[in-house]
């Protein structure tokens, strides 16, 4: 067999062990689902009238569930840090290298199986959405548009969180050190239009990563138009995909 065919087929054997793993251990998975429901719960029924009626009054759910949505994505690509992490410090890893086992494959196990437990997230989580109210008007193609925007999210956030998970000393640190990112929508548009507000805080939610991608995201679902958010959506998912990849292969093969 070839390199390349070694290097598939050792990805594919960490890919099951790291599924394997969530079957067996479906907490993280579960929690990952119960909290943009419950974040769900909280907005569109405790404050969803009050909030609905500073944007202009309309179903507050088709606003907020784009938001969540994409927490959602986020959330689940970021639990990649804990596992990890918990490899790196228990010692399997060291027992990988002895054996001839393609070095990329541990890594690439890790995205991929994180990339597929995040998606299935997101498909519950938007189920959720639809069973309180949430009505997008979008057509196959924005949906498969909408999807393929959610899956390069959990992407590069997979590989950002993967290296922190390997830069991480502790499994406590791994679940500690992303925290920050996961707020970040939270100064965004995922809860309120940015324009509500005051100058400084707009400055920085217009500009940081994920206010573009959300607009984007609400956009393809809701109809309305994206103008330049989609392409400044994608330029940040390439960067930080890229930033994720690069940085996680590098202390992977310092380590």
């Amino acid at each position: 067999m070839s390199t390349a065919t070694y290097v598939v087929s050792d990805s594919l054997t960490m890919l099951r062990r790291n599924l394997k793993h969530a079957q067996r251990y479906p907490a993280m998975t579960f929690s990952v689902v119960v909290m943009p429901v419950m974040m769900l719960l909280m907005f569109n029924y405790a404050y969803g009238n009050t909030l609905g009626a500073g944007i202009g009054g309309g179903n507050y759910i088709d606003y907020v569930a784009p938001g969540i949505v994409l927490m959602t994505a986020m959330a689940g690509a970021l639990v990649t840090a804990v596992g990890v992490c918990t490899d790196m410090t228990e010692g399997i890893v060291n027992r990988f290298r002895t054996m001839a086992i393609s070095r990329s494959a541990f890594l690439a196990g890790h995205v991929i199986g994180s990339l597929i437990q995040t998606m299935i997230a997101v498909v519950l989580v938007i189920g959720a959405a639809f069973a309180m109210g949430f009505r997008p008007s979008a057509g196959p193609v924005e949906w498969l548009a909408a999807i393929g925007l959610l899956g390069f999210v959990a992407l590069a956030m997979t590989w950002v969180s993967a290296a922190i998970g390997l830069v991480a000393k502790t499994v406590e640190s791994a679940s500690n050190l992303p925290l920050p990112l996961q707020f970040l929508p939270f100064i965004g548009s995922a809860i309120v239009p940015t324009d509500s507000m005051p100058t400084a805080l707009r400055w920085f939610a217009e500009y940081q990563p994920f206010t573009p991608i959300i607009e984007t995201l609400r956009g393809l679902l809701m109809g309305t138009g994206i103008g330049a958010s989609g392409w400044v959506a994608l330029a940040w998912c390439t960067g930080l995909t890229l930033l994720g990849f690069f940085w996680a292969r590098s202390v992977f093969y310092r380590r």
